[in-house]
């Protein structure tokens, strides 16, 4: 039996809450392999079930995604080998490690000319963007969308994506410092999300024309204004909740705003099936060969100092991913 370093959590709380033990890994059980992983991602939702807003049973580990090598091959698995590159993002909490056992089916190989740190950075952001754009809504050229917090993880991926698919991308940001970055990703304008009329900016910078979609990460303090920046008609998504939970929304609020769609998905039902899973990866990792989705690493924290990781995220300090290095 081997052991291992992890992150874990026994009770809710600030980042501080966070600590690293050494324990024991058991070998894989019959459909599982065991990891060596070389890259760790962080997402805001690690951030959301450490601190209780998604609770978890206690303890807990957190994280949601890696990638790293086949080590060891559980009973009844046969399309992975020893030594292959793989990666996941939908195999339960318990990412922040530099060893696991994972489900084989929850694993994708990674292509050569995706490595392991774009996997660790990409996969979950990457396939979130990927059903946002494809499922959520099939983006098509000339639509007009806003992405807020488009200097973020997802929301850079997002922004390239969808603006090499035709469409044109309005970003929004919590601070003027993160401006370049989602310019650079590919955003018409950024609208800065302090200024307390920021709907009536993206009316300016889009000649007052509305949004066919809306993609609201943000959350309680954004959620009801975006309303008013989407179309007749038109879609809002609410995806995440970076400044806490969105408000309740009304249907009749809906009818006056525009006869407007609004819905609140998520990456993991959308990948809950492992062959969807796989399609969905591939789909992504054409994108990633393309060009139209890169890595954009902000910061690089070693698994000792995952407390700094969620600091730098909460602080909102990082710009892009964060990647984790056991």
């Amino acid at each position: 039996m081997s052991t291992r370093r992890a992150a874990v959590i026994r009770a809710f709380g600030p980042a501080s809450v966070l600590e690293l033990v050494e324990e024991a890994l058991s070998p894989p059980a019959a459909g599982e392999v065991q990891l060596r992983q070389t890259a760790i991602g962080f997402n805001f939702i690690d951030i959301y079930q450490r601190s209780g807003i998604y609770p978890l049973p206690l303890p807990t580990g957190l994280g949601f995604e890696a990638a790293g090598v086949v080590e060891a091959i559980g009973e009844g698995v046969a399309d992975i080998s020893m030594g292959d590159r793989v990666a996941y993002m939908n195999a339960g909490v318990g990412a922040y490690a530099d060893r696991r056992n994972v489900p084989a089916e929850r694993l994708v190989k990674l292509p050569d000319d995706v490595s392991d740190e774009a996997a660790a950075t990409l996969l979950f952001k990457g396939m979130t963007a990927q059903y946002l754009l494809r499922k959520t809504h099939a983006v098509q050229p000339g639509d007009l969308l806003l992405v807020h917090s488009a200097a973020g993880g997802v929301g850079q991926i997002l922004t390239r994506w969808a603006t090499a698919l035709g469409a044109t991308v309005i970003g929004t940001t919590g601070s003027p410092h993160k401006r370049a970055a989602a310019l650079a990703a590919g955003c018409a304008e950024v609208i800065d999300l302090k200024d307390p009329e920021w709907p009536a900016a993206f009316l300016k910078a889009t000649n007052g024309r509305k949004a066919r979609v809306v993609y609201d990460a943000v959350g309680k303090d954004t959620l009801i204004q975006s309303l008013d920046c989407a179309a007749p008609f038109g879609l809002v998504v609410s995806y995440g909740a970076a400044s806490g939970k969105a408000p309740a929304i009304d249907p009749e609020l809906l009818n006056k705003k525009g006869c407007l769609f609004f819905t609140r998905p998520s990456v993991f039902p959308h990948n809950a099936d492992p062959a969807t899973f796989k399609a969905n990866a591939a789909d992504l990792f054409d994108a990633i060969g393309r060009g139209h989705v890169k890595v954009d690493i902000g910061q690089r924290f070693a698994l000792n100092y995952i407390v700094d990781a969620h600091l730098a995220a909460e602080q909102r300090v990082a710009e892009g991913a964060i990647l984790i290095v056991p």
